[in-house]
């Protein structure tokens, strides 16, 4: 029995999807931090060692932020010893709430950055008109 089932939260059926979307996670990889700047401001900062920003793609798509990164395998006409170092693919996905948004990413020394904002919302009330 999901908690969205109650009939006082009407509309957020979606959420119960992104949630199980988001659960299901992934492989572990790459190894990411959050890491919280000011009251209204967080960096995801992504291990991505070995990539560089033609590899890597940020999209944002309904308050879900997607990162992919893909490598290509160079070293394939290589004969290796020992081969610790592969060239994987990877996709991290994130759900951001209503107002977060995406200020910038940047590549620095292996580590992906994405700087996300939290937009105050503006406090607004209607008053409802009853028709008879």
């Amino acid at each position: 029995m999901s908690g969205f089932n109650s009939p006082f939260l009407l509309g957020f059926d979606h959420l119960e999807q992104m949630i199980e979307n988001v659960a299901r996670g992934g492989d572990g990889y790459p190894p990411y931090n959050i890491e919280q700047i000011t009251e209204n401001r967080l960096r995801i900062s992504l291990a991505v060692a070995g990539f560089q920003e033609d590899n890597l793609s940020i999209l944002l798509e309904n308050n879900q932020l997607v990162i992919k990164g893909q490598q290509s395998d160079a070293g394939a006409d290589r004969d290796y010893i020992h081969r610790g170092i592969a060239a994987r693919q990877f996709i991290r996905k994130f759900v951001l709430a209503d107002g977060m948004e995406v200020q910038e990413a940047f590549l620095e020394h292996g580590l992906l950055h994405i700087d996300l904002t939290r937009v105050e919302p503006k406090s607004h009330s209607v008053q409802i008109p009853i028709r008879s």
